[in-house]
């Protein structure tokens, strides 16, 4: 069976991403077939992910998805594999805590549900023996979590990593590597994090040097003979997270839209829906044989001016809502259904018009973490009531929202628009609730 372990670290900003990215394309360049997951609703990490593993990346999401799910989403990341890695989210120990909504989901919470080791990626700048000090305190906090071992980042010299040891040595804490601080591998930044896969810049090289440095500094053999096999799943991972949209999806897909969950998209295709791909970008329509029209998240108000000159894009559009089809959008799908949207330089550009929103990024605010959405009324997303469990993380404003909300969130504030068959929010729905 697959065996693998968890890569978290005290907080965020410790390198684990970037580490976790050189274990992938190391233990790839010995030959192994490496399965890989992200725990919590990232995005785009995942997308690093299968460009360094050569195998798609899922996520798990310890608030958000039942714990049948979690499991079968892993097993079916270990199909194929002979290890498996998972990245987690922000520090070991922290979860969701928004009001209202219970807190749990960290890391600490998937790497019990799978029964896996985790190794812990410290950052070491600016600290020397204490580093020892703190990985034996993430190792007795964790009831049912197994620290194994740290993998010590940003090592500034010789000197520093003796030191570093000798701490470690102390708290008898395992040490599985040391990696010395290198200015030329660095992931790019965002004002969400970091730039898509398809946009970096010499994203093999970067991917190539992560792993040579992780080969040389990264005791490979003891991370494989740590790792175990996760927990299988005592049933069925339960229905889809979300009912198919309809029978055949026209699924938005490009750099302005690429934010879809491919757990979601593998249900629908499990429960006999075709997912068909249009890129709104390269001024493509959507099926017009299509009973359904996805717009996923991502980066259109970086993009604003190519969709709103996307003559063949918007016609599609408007003739998917003339006949009749499901119109879905999230986030920054939800946004291009809307009437129009202003960029970070104040210009305004005009959206497909098909719902009464208006958004703006010329005064950016910040909405981030989980939800607890109810559905006002029955749409194909489900039946009037039923409760979803979702993430928000964007920087619009809202400038003009007006008509049927599609949510209702826990504190009882309206959240997303219908009208007719188009419908949309800023959520991202991850699971039933």
């Amino acid at each position: 069976m697959t065996k693998g372990f968890v890569v978290a670290a005290p907080a965020s900003g410790s390198g684990k991403t970037l580490v976790t990215l050189g274990l992938l394309r190391a233990f790839r360049d010995m030959g192994l077939a490496v399965g890989s997951a992200k725990i919590g609703p990232d995005y785009i990490d995942p997308r690093f992910h299968a460009a360094a593993a050569g195998r798609p990346c899922v996520n798990l999401d310890g608030w958000a998805m039942r714990r049948d799910r979690i499991l079968a989403l892993a097993a079916g990341a270990c199909d194929g594999a002979e290890l498996l890695v998972v990245e987690g989210v922000m520090g070991l120990f922290d979860r969701a805590a928004e009001p209202g909504v219970e807190g749990r989901g960290g890391t600490a919470e998937v790497a019990a549900t799978l029964g896996l080791p985790v190794v812990l990626v410290v950052d070491t700048a600016g600290s020397a023996q204490s580093v020892g000090a703190l990985a034996d305190g993430f190792r007795r906090r964790g009831t049912g979590v197994e620290v194994a071992g740290v993998i010590l980042n940003r090592i500034a010299s010789a000197r520093h990593e003796t030191l570093v040891r000798e701490g470690c040595a102390e708290a008898e804490m395992p040490v599985l590597g040391a990696v010395p601080r290198r200015a030329d591998i660095a992931t790019p930044s965002r004002h969400l994090g970091l730039v898509q896969a398809e946009e970096a810049d010499d994203l093999e090289g970067l991917l190539a040097r992560a792993g040579a440095l992780i080969a040389r500094h990264v005791d490979l053999d003891a991370l494989r003979a740590l790792a175990r096999s996760p927990e299988r799943a005592a049933s069925h991972a339960g229905p889809s997270p979300v009912p198919p949209l309809g029978v055949r999806i026209a699924l938005a897909d490009d750099v302005a839209f690429r934010f879809a969950y491919p757990h979601l998209l593998d249900a629908w295709r499990s429960a006999g829906a075709e997912i068909i791909p249009f890129s709104p970008l390269a001024d493509q329509a959507p099926d017009p044989l299509a009973d359904a029209v996805y717009l996923p998240g991502g980066y259109p108000e970086l993009q604003a001016g190519r969709l709103a000159g996307s003559q063949g894009f918007r016609d599609g559009m408007r003739d998917a809502a003339e006949r009749g089809a499901a119109i879905y959008g999230e986030c920054g799908g939800y946004m291009t259904l809307g009437e129009g949207l202003v960029d970070a330089d104040g210009r305004r550009h005009a959206m497909l018009g098909l719902l009464p929103l208006e958004t703006s990024f010329a005064a950016r605010r910040l909405h981030l973490g989980y939800r607890l959405a109810t559905l006002d009324a029955s749409s194909p997303l489900g039946a009037a009531g039923a409760v979803y469990r979702a993430h928000e993380f964007h920087y619009a404003s809202v400038v003009t929202e007006r008509g049927d909300s599609l949510f209702r969130l826990e504190d009882g504030s309206a959240c997303g628009l219908r009208r007719g068959a188009v419908f949309g929010s800023f959520l991202h729905v991850i699971d039933g609730g």
